[in-house]
């Protein structure tokens, strides 16, 4: 019994279980007043509790490969500037987005492994992410990623319509493995990838990813 509740509490990140906390505590209050009310409201406690799982994920050892930062579906795959925080030269990089809805699984895991040289968080408005704009208007946070080689990614996270907040697990100077945990985006939201010109894309629009095993490019 101990290890089954050690493992449900492995499975959903610490973040999620105060918001479940207060949910769960409207629902019992309202269960005094109208219990039609309080049921939706224990139906939306058991959805916050899913929304934060955090599920164990096996990043597989490939040579220069760049993994999904996030959950969700590709909605771009272009060339675009890196964004001015970032502190990179404003030249054409390689840009794969990825979308998450909230159903989708919203732990950010690195895409490759390096130190992380900047972290830039930027105020914004909160658009809906999928939108092409939202990479410039929207609130975000991102990090500049250096690799062993000197080669450097830059990796978005930014806020979506509902979202409303992004957390950081680290600070600069740390040292990422390949897929492992570095922030988190509360309800809808979006990850960019910039990458050196001449890397070679393995993914393609509206392709299902998985964060920290699914392949979404090559480093040259």
């Amino acid at each position: 019994m101990r290890l089954f509740f050690t493992n449900v509490l492995s499975f959903i990140h610490p973040e999620g279980w105060k918001f479940s906390a207060i949910f769960l505590a409207a629902s019992i209050a309202l269960s005094f007043l109208w219990m039609p009310l309080a049921m939706l409201g224990y139906a939306l406690t058991l959805f916050v509790v899913w929304f934060f799982r955090d599920p164990q994920r096996t990043t597989p050892s490939i040579p220069k490969a760049v993994f999904s930062p996030a959950d969700g579906v590709i909605c771009l795959i272009d060339d675009a500037l890196p964004p001015p925080e970032s502190g990179l030269e404003p030249v054409l990089m390689k840009r794969v987005c990825v979308f998450m809805n909230v159903f989708n699984v919203h732990v950010n895991r690195s895409p490759i492994q390096g130190k992380v040289q900047k972290i830039a968080y930027t105020k914004g408005s909160f658009l809906n992410a999928s939108l092409d704009k939202a990479s410039e208007k929207n609130e975000r946070n991102a990090l500049v990623i250096e690799a062993e080689d000197k080669t450097k990614i830059v990796v978005v996270q930014i806020a979506g319509l509902i979202a409303r907040r992004i957390l950081s697990f680290i600070t600069q100077g740390h040292d990422l493995s390949s897929g492992e945990r570095f922030g988190l985006i509360r309800f809808g939201s979006r990850v960019d990838v910039y990458l050196p010109q001449g890397s070679q894309i393995n993914c393609e629009l509206k392709q299902r990813v998985v964060a920290g095993e699914t392949m979404l490019a090559s480093l040259s």
